[in-house]
């Protein structure tokens, strides 16, 4: 887990290397293109390495859960204690993703999109999710991305054309067909902001997020924090390494497979930006292949024992 976290502070950083400006400053290399491309967000489908730091985050959040539970009920903390922790850091992650959205505003912009809030609004589901078995946690996560994926179905189509959403007439990056649902700005994550957002008070009605990132993002996204769990449960099992490697590849590769198959049927195109139950699958297939490699480094590859004989 560390590794995989250093990862993934290390592609949040590397944003500081500006390559997009020495891709455009070299059109003609496929090489500078290339790392230009996975250090910044898609426009809309599909994904590159940068879009994978945000699912990975919240991946491992699940991936911790049941350490974090197990150490607390070694240490004879009862139920209540537990719930009382759980909800005060989901609200810190939530007034800290707010506070930091607002430090350059003149008003508190109150916005919940971003990855602290995103956990934060997922955590106290994920934490009772904890108590349960694996049966359970499957069949709810199933049912979470199921349940998200047919609420925007059934929300008509919009006319990007006739609403305030901010997207261009005739964008290129918008769906025609059964998946105009989840078209930019026009989709049921939208119709729930413009409401939702306006409760709060703004310096202007909210009509759109430019990027087209919504609150309802945090249902979604704890699907793939129960992913995450998973993964934790089988590192606290009694399997051997390479058991755990396979596991980690297999889940990987079926995840990804399956949300590759929703996107290219139209039935759930993959968009990070409103976290689509097909991202879900897919990102989080990329999280286990990512478990895996790095866990390959830690205790097949000797980086674990190295560590574990230092003084």
């Amino acid at each position: 887990m560390d590794i995989y976290r250093g990862f993934v502070m290390l592609l949040m950083m590397a944003e500081v290397l500006n390559l997009q400006k020495v891709s455009a400053a070299l059109p003609e290399s496929g090489f500078w293109s290339f790392l230009a491309f996975n250090q910044s967000h898609v426009p809309w489908a599909g994904c590159s390495l940068h879009d994978m730091i945000q699912p990975s985050f919240s991946f491992l959040v699940g991936v911790a859960l049941p350490f974090s539970m197990a150490a607390r009920m070694a240490k004879g903390e009862n139920i209540a204690a537990m719930w009382r922790h759980t909800l005060v850091r989901s609200l810190i992650l939530i007034f800290l993703g707010i506070f930091l959205r607002s430090m350059h505003s003149e008003q508190t912009n109150f916005t919940f999109e971003d990855t602290l809030t995103m956990i934060g609004l997922g955590y106290p589901f994920l934490f009772a999710l904890g108590f349960c078995n694996t049966k359970t946690r499957i069949v709810a996560c199933a049912a979470i991305l199921f349940g998200y994926w047919l609420a925007f179905a059934l929300y008509p189509v919009q006319d990007a054309g006739q609403a305030l959403t901010g997207v261009p007439p005739g964008w290129e990056y918008n769906f025609d067909g059964f998946a105009a649902h989840w078209n930019k700005n026009t989709n049921l994550a939208w119709a729930f902001d413009t409401w939702f957002l306006n409760l709060f008070p703004r310096e202007a009605p909210f009509l759109y997020n430019g990027g087209g990132y919504a609150t309802l993002s945090f249902i979604p996204t704890l699907g793939t924090m129960i992913l995450g769990t998973f993964a934790g449960q089988a590192l606290r099992s009694d399997d051997t390494p390479q058991r755990r490697i396979r596991l980690f590849v297999y889940c990987g590769i079926g995840l990804l497979a399956a949300g590759l198959l929703l996107h290219v049927t139209g039935i759930c195109p993959i968009v990070k930006r409103i976290w689509t139950p097909s991202w879900t699958l897919a990102s989080g297939g990329g999280c286990f292949l990512f478990m895996a490699l790095f866990y390959w480094l830690a205790d097949v590859a000797g980086y674990k024992k190295a560590f574990s004989s230092s003084p």
